[in-house]
């Protein structure tokens, strides 16, 4: 009995080896891994990318020639005219739009005084989402969100809710999260209060006077008030007098929501040369504010992965998967484009190698990190290894998904982030000053280097990078 018990039980230990290998060498196979052919294309491709100026030519193309381009208005056409015309004179090998229906909001006029001994102009500009109105009212300052949001109901009846919250520095946006929130979530705690207008500090970093404008939201059930944000040293200003007394301001914006608007993502495609039906995600979003020319915000962003792209396209070889990019419609007011691709294209999700949005200026790349799952961890270093000559640090484990690929993201999009510096990002972020001669062309090309080198050897690995369709992963940063 125990001589059989014994068999039986080397027996099983002898399967449980077998599986344990079986296992280990299917986990070996499925592993995702980069040739070392394409690590050595992908280092060529790096210097051609960096020689070249094609990604500031691009950019300058589109802020020049369009302009600004506020989501709804005639150049939102114009700009998707502009894109389908500039993938087909870039050779893109396959080109098309996909529409994008959103409420339309238009700016026509804004101005701000103030009123008594101390008369004299303030510079704001209304909020993405107010409505038009004239407040002439006395100015209550807020220290930050949470001081509003703890007023009394009824306690600003008749007033101007002012929240003169300062935004920090800081090279990875950080601060913009707090920022963000008081334009966003400032104006329905002015309403829970009686207000009969808001003002803000601009979401900014910069000291001129250059208001910020941005989208803002009111919650469900509340009436809008005009909603504005002043320039950083008008808030100074404006600081200044409350300390010496009461303050009457008069606001007068006209604006607000006209109907409903259909644009389009532009998309174009380098096709792969044995696998044409997967495809590596690149892009960035076509519309802009309409206060500058939309230069860094995201102009440059449309110009490096089109120029990214066109470069993969040249070379003799092309990798096996597709090069797509998209330039979304309509992010800045709410995620339009972004969110009509996801659902556009989730029935073809595991289809989508991986993707990458840059929506966060012009400056140097200096950080690479992705989803990429266990199997794929090899493959995520080796696009490090590539990417570390342009001085780019491999940080797994941080980060997420850009705005746009955000919404794909939550559906199981695998994703990459190629992190720019955003040092001085919000000196220019939703102002008149973002114009195209804010973007440095050395830090440029390094970003179109960066993107090409990650999206060629996305496209040539031999293994996938995580796609899956889930029911949640990464929440998209908002703008």
């Amino acid at each position: 009995m125990r001589a059989m018990l014994s068999v039986a039980i080397a027996t099983l230990l002898s399967g449980a080896v077998l599986s344990g290998s079986a296992f280990a060498a299917d986990a070996a196979k499925r592993e995702t891994r980069i040739p070392d052919q394409a690590m050595a294309t992908a280092a060529k491709l790096r210097e051609t990318a960096l020689a070249s100026d094609l990604g500031y030519r691009i950019t300058e193309s589109l802020t020049t020639e369009v302009g600004p381009r506020l989501a709804g208005s005639e150049a939102d056409a114009r700009a998707v005219a502009w894109a389908q015309a500039k993938f087909k004179e870039l050779g893109f090998d396959k080109v098309w739009i996909e529409p994008v229906t959103f409420p339309k909001w238009e700016r026509r006029s804004e101005s701000a005084q103030v009123l008594g001994a101390s008369t004299q102009p303030l510079r704001l500009t209304a909020l993405g989402g107010s409505p038009a109105g004239t407040v002439e009212a006395e100015v209550v300052r807020f220290a930050d969100l949470a001081a509003l949001e703890a007023a009394a109901p009824g306690s600003l009846a008749g007033k101007i809710a002012f929240i003169d919250y300062r935004m920090e520095r800081a090279r990875d946006g950080a601060g913009y999260g707090p920022g963000g929130k008081v334009r966003s979530r400032g104006p329905s705690a002015a309403i829970r209060g009686g207000a009969a207008g808001y003002l803000m500090r601009s979401a900014g970093t910069d000291s001129h006077r250059m208001p910020h404008t941005g989208i803002t939201r009111f919650d469900e059930g509340l009436t809008p008030i005009p909603s504005a944000a002043l320039a950083v040293p008008d808030a100074d200003q404006l600081a200044r007098l409350l300390a010496r007394g009461p303050v009457k301001v008069r606001m007068a914006l006209d604006c607000g929501w006209d109907g409903t608007y259909t644009s389009h993502n532009v998309i174009g495609e380098i096709r792969g040369s044995k696998k044409p039906d997967e495809v590596v995600l690149i892009g960035g979003h076509l519309d802009s504010w309409d206060l500058g020319t939309g230069a860094i915000d995201d102009g440059a962003g449309v110009g490096l992965t089109m120029a990214a792209a066109r470069l993969i396209g040249d070379l003799k070889q092309r990798p096996a998967r597709t090069i797509r990019v998209v330039a979304f419609a309509n992010e800045e007011q709410g995620l339009h484009g972004g969110k009509a691709y996801a659902a556009k294209h989730q029935p073809n999700l595991k289809q989508h190698q991986i993707g990458a949005e840059s929506d966060f200026g012009a400056g140097r790349i200096y950080a690479y990190s992705s989803s990429a799952p266990e199997h794929a961890k090899a493959a995520d270093a080796q696009i490090a290894q590539a990417l570390a000559p342009l001085g780019i640090e491999y940080t797994p484990g941080k980060g997420g998904a850009g705005p746009d690929i955000g919404p794909f993201a939550e559906k199981g999009l695998a994703w990459a982030r190629l992190a720019q510096d955003g040092t001085d990002y919000f000196d220019l972020h939703h102002t008149p000053d973002d114009t195209f001669d804010k973007i440095d062309p050395q830090a440029l090309a390094q970003n179109v280097a960066a993107y090409a080198v990650f999206a060629y050897l996305a496209a040539s690995a031999e293994g996938d990078f995580g796609s899956q369709p889930a029911a949640a992963s990464t929440t998209p940063v908002g703008k």
